[in-house]
């Protein structure tokens, strides 16, 4: 019974269902493969996406054929995502996906599908044991059931008739197993909610060209808006041949008018950015304060008068002008707070100036020792005598917090002079060159440090500059 009821009618009526077309679907003449998507924007028009567009935090991303051929050059365009219709572009790319796929690929997983249940088809028949056929047959249902929620819902209605031959042979398959018994546990196919959006065709040669207008129109970046229209111009010398006359001359009269006018809006804000940065830098130098607000008070001002047509070079002068502001404050809070420590200050700069004055008097015999080049006795324990007399009159000082650092840098280095000298009457008198070598390491440290406190003493006893 169960051999003339499933194996010979449903096999072959599956297997009826499940062949394809001999004319599968192809590809448009002149088609890359790529997938066409659309933009949509909060005005309503539309920008064709070569491939899927990029959401990038507040910003989309896509490429925009320039041309009609297959492998067309490509211009990239960034917009803000606020431009951005998100509903009609989220649905356009899911028909657009589907569109792609079924010109491209679906056919080919169908038939990878038929194959496999006529296989398994023809498993059954083999089969001698009810169970094992059952088996088989429910692993057929379920691949059925689930391939065309996985598959855009291909050929959907030929594959719910196939899971209907499918149930109707599992529900005789059990009762021949379990007679007197029904059982049926199979899942229902649900139709995923879809919002169907229309796919527009591919722009022409006109079409393609007021696409990267429109598109000039639309972006925020001054060089991407001059970008697209050169572009767009030189896509109607191109394609001139193809246009009607009277269009393309006008377009590419009113496109080089809007490429100039952009080009003049450059100059003009490059002009504003340059007198503005010279007179903030003079008064940066100058800690003019009250100057360097009136300035950054008044870009808004010549912003407005040229249209505001540049935000991100508007927003880059004054965050430019901000910072000189910023640093103008720092330096006057610290030129303030110079001048009331004056006094402490001055009181230093007296009294380091004996210590300094000796420790310079040590450079030419610290030098000797530096190069080796001879150092008498006398000479070695007259630079003693000095470090000595040095040591005790900076470690008499007790120095403004603010040069605490340079005042024992200063004393490191006198200490390091003494120990150059020591380490030199050494080596003289075991006559060892190792050692030598070791004094004019300390002697070249010594005068390295020396250098370094005394420049650091010397600034930080000035009025506080800008750097």
């Amino acid at each position: 019974m169960f051999n003339r009821s499933f194996a010979a009618v449903p096999v072959a009526v599956i297997a009826a269902a499940l062949l394809i077309p001999a004319s599968s679907a192809r590809a448009a003449p002149g088609d890359d493969g790529a997938t066409r998507h659309r933009v949509f924007l909060t005005d309503g028009s539309s920008l064709v996406s070569y491939g899927e567009p990029a959401r990038v935090g507040d910003r989309i991303i896509f490429s925009i054929p320039t041309a009609t051929t297959p492998n067309p050059p490509l211009h990239l365009v960034d917009l803000p995502a606020a431009r951005v219709d998100w509903d009609r572009t989220n649905r356009y790319g899911a028909s657009a996906r589907i569109a792609h796929y079924v010109e491209t690929q679906a056919d080919g997983d169908y038939l990878a599908l038929s194959n496999d249940i006529v296989q398994a088809l023809n498993d059954v028949a083999q089969a001698t044991e009810p169970a094992t056929r059952l088996a088989i047959v429910e692993r057929a249902r379920r691949t059925l059931a689930e391939w065309p929620s996985n598959h855009y819902n291909f050929r959907q209605a030929e594959v719910r008739q196939m899971v209907s031959l499918l149930d109707d042979a599992i529900a005789d398959l059990r009762a021949v197993r379990n007679p007197g018994r029904f059982d049926l546990s199979l899942a229902a196919f649900l139709d995923p909610p879809t919002i169907p959006e229309p796919m527009l065709p591919l722009p022409n040669v006109q079409e393609s060209i007021e696409q990267l207008l429109n598109a000039a129109r639309v972006v925020d970046a001054a060089i991407e808006r001059e970008s697209l229209l050169v572009t767009a111009m030189a896509a109607i010398d191109r394609d001139k041949e193809a246009l009607p006359a009277d269009w393309a001359a006008r377009t590419r009269a009113d496109t080089d008018a809007s490429l100039q006018i952009e080009v003049r809006l450059d100059r003009a804000y490059q002009s504003l950015t340059a007198r503005t940065m010279t007179a903030a830098n003079r008064r940066a130098r100058l800690i003019d304060v009250r100057g360097l607000e009136r300035l950054l008070r008044g870009i808004p001002q010549r912003d407005t008068a040229l249209g505001a047509k540049r935000p991100d070079a508007v927003n880059a002068l004054v965050e430019a002008v901000q910072a000189k502001l910023d640093l103008a404050r720092q330096v006057q809070l610290a030129r303030d707070r110079w001048a009331m420590r004056a006094p402490a200050l001055r009181r230093y700069r007296v009294a380091i100036r004996m210590p300094l004055d000796l420790f310079s008097g040590l450079k030419p015999a610290l030098e000797n020792i530096k190069s080796l080049s001879g150092s008498t006795s006398a000479t070695l324990a007259g630079t003693q005598r000095a470090v000595a007399r040095i040591v005790r009159l900076a470690s008499a000082l007790n120095p403004p917090d603010e040069l605490a650092a340079a005042h024992a840098l200063l004393v490191s280095a006198v200490q390091m002079a003494g120990t150059a000298a020591q380490i030199r009457r050494e080596a003289t008198i075991a006559g060892d060159i190792a050692r030598a070598w070791d004094a004019s390491s300390a002697a070249a440290g010594a005068l390295m440090l020396g250098a370094k406190a005394r420049s650091d003493i010397q600034a930080l006893l000035r009025p506080p500059q800008l750097r």
